[in-house]
């Protein structure tokens, strides 16, 4: 019918902004929770924890996918290993950026990765891939 009423699924802003509020607490939970399994994460204030939380969330909502574009032939390569990388490269940066929240040696990056993607496939088991629900 010609006539007919389409619904579509619209996310209003008041939604973007709760699903970024609750994104923010995820990350600063997640990282949180390295920085108490790993003892060569630390942060030096709940404050630290909150700003590298934001530039964590911040980094992988546009740093992370256009380095995954580009890193795209060497993912193939690599059968997606490359895509560890750039996973471990956004947390790098956080450190760098935020003056608090340190992580010390390579093999703690490499640790903190896995549990930072072992820690949010967790959450996303639990309450289900919130992050992901866009219209």
């Amino acid at each position: 019918d010609r006539h007919a009423l389409i619904v579509r699924d619209t996310v209003t802003p008041v939604d973007r902004a709760l699903q970024l509020l609750l994104s923010w607490a995820v990350n600063a939970l997640v990282l949180a929770g390295v920085a108490w399994i790993l003892t060569g994460v630390t942060f030096d204030t709940r404050g630290d924890l909150i700003v590298a939380a934001a530039i964590f969330g911040i980094l992988n909502s546009i740093l992370k996918p256009l380095a995954k574009v580009l890193t795209f032939p060497l993912a193939v390569f690599t059968l997606g290993i490359a895509w560890f990388f750039v996973a471990m490269l956004m947390l790098w940066i956080t450190a760098s950026i935020v003056g608090g929240f340190d992580i010390n040696g390579f093999s703690t990056y490499v640790w903190a990765t896995i549990i930072v993607w072992a820690l949010n496939m967790i959450v996303d088991w639990a309450v289900g891939p919130w992050r992901r629900s866009t219209a």
